[in-house]
């Protein structure tokens, strides 16, 4: 059977046993440096990298699989898997980019990566622009000979906006321009950019990929007619390998097991999560609610599009911040802690607590304003979240 001819959930459960063990799953790889015994030495000398072991930072059995198996998931030609989703995000953008290169990137994405482009980037001699990437006409405004990379993110964190791909690539090709998206808050259940013309797409692969909440990496994923066919085997050796990012093998192992219940996962979470949605939607201490699967949502047609559900991630907010913090800290069943896409109902409030860092008036500009919760939705019985919630908000206002 053609891969190609399964569907998504297929994909996630299947691939090929290991060739020599014909192990189902495949062997977790525990070594950092191999024997260059029989022809190993001379087929390095001779320029052989990736079909042969070398040392694990530059690449490891265990890593390729996981890498083969992400970049079939995320409709991607190739796949580099790296030590966390900053830095498939970091490596991406320097195997592009070089000092005197601009960037365009929307305002509102995760903080750490909004910190960089920020006050890092410009450490390296590269010039950002931030601009709302949902506004098409502001980013063909900020493009200049020197832009580069227009980078957005799939379902922005933590407003949930969405942006419209398919016109965002088309700008961007227009004048040569790599555009790379951060998929993380979907996942490739949920979004697969490269359809819509995406040439990298980076994820941390923490989140919905590994989906236990007990591994921490990333991934770049490559499908494009703009950068070279060997781009991401450019990435991995020239950057990853000098900057040395590389993931572990067994988090690779953990991430790669994790993937497998990715469809699973994301179907359940994705019904809960709009049942959740309308029941926020109506609550009367909620003031707004931020999910693409809502009517009301400024990006729900876009959303309708992209996203082959809505996903599983939320924000809504409430009076103040002293509130949503009380709110989080009465949570009985679901987690009041960082991190997101695991199988927990995982909730925080982003101002305080990711977005810190950044100022208020930033932060506002953002989207991101005092009182806003954020929600990503775990497997629990939908009822026992909502519950949870309910007594939590009651709690709150005792």
């Amino acid at each position: 059977m053609d891969k190609s001819d399964l569907d998504f959930a297929s994909l996630a459960v299947f691939y090929e046993p290991e060739e020599h063990s014909q192990s189902i799953n495949y062997p977790l790889y525990m070594s950092a440096n191999f024997e260059y015994g029989g022809d190993t030495y001379d087929r390095i000398t001779q320029g052989a990298r990736k079909d042969v072991n070398i040392y694990s930072r530059c690449g490891n059995p265990t890593e390729y699989q996981f890498e083969e198996h992400v970049a079939r998931l995320a409709g991607g030609t190739a796949c580099l898997a790296t030590a966390s989703g900053m830095a498939a995000i970091s490596h991406a953008l320097f195997g592009v980019m070089k000092a005197g290169d601009h960037v365009i990137a929307d305002l509102t994405t995760y903080s750490s990566t909004h910190e960089f482009f920020d006050h890092r980037a410009c450490d390296f001699g590269l010039d950002v622009t931030l601009v709302d990437c949902t506004d098409v006409a502001r980013v063909r405004a900020a493009i200049r000979p020197e832009t580069k990379v227009l980078y957005f993110e799939a379902i922005a964190n933590p407003t949930m906006k969405v942006a419209p791909m398919a016109e965002l690539v088309a700008l961007a090709h227009e004048h040569g321009i790599v555009v790379i998206c951060d998929n993380t808050f979907a996942s490739p259940a949920i979004c697969r950019p490269h359809d819509f013309g995406v040439d990298v797409v980076v994820e941390s692969a923490t989140k919905f990929i590994g989906g236990h909440n007990d591994a921490v990496g990333g991934v770049i994923t490559q499908k494009s007619d703009i950068l070279p066919a060997d781009w991401l085997e450019d990435v991995r050796w020239n950057t990853l390998n000098k900057l040395g990012a590389p993931i572990s093998p067994f988090n690779a192992w953990l991430l790669l097991r994790g993937a497998q219940t990715l469809a699973l996962r994301a179907e359940r979470q994705c019904q809960s999560a709009a049942k959740i949605a309308a029941w926020l939607d109506t609550h009367p201490q909620v003031e707004r609610v931020f999910y693409p699967g809502l009517e009301s949502h400024p990006n729900h047609e876009a959303a309708k599009i992209q996203l082959r559900d809505f996903g599983c991630m939320m924000s809504f907010k409430v009076a103040t911040e002293e509130m949503g913090v009380q709110i989080l800290k009465n949570l009985k069943l679901c987690a009041f802690a960082a991190s997101l896409g695991g199988v927990r109902t995982t909730t925080q409030m982003p101002g305080t607590m990711a977005f810190l860092d950044i100022p208020l008036q930033e932060r506002i500009a953002m989207g991101i304003e005092p009182g806003l919760v954020r929600v990503s939705v775990g497997i629990e019985h939908v009822d026992d979240i909502i519950a949870d919630l309910d007594q939590a908000i009651q709690a709150a206002l005792a």
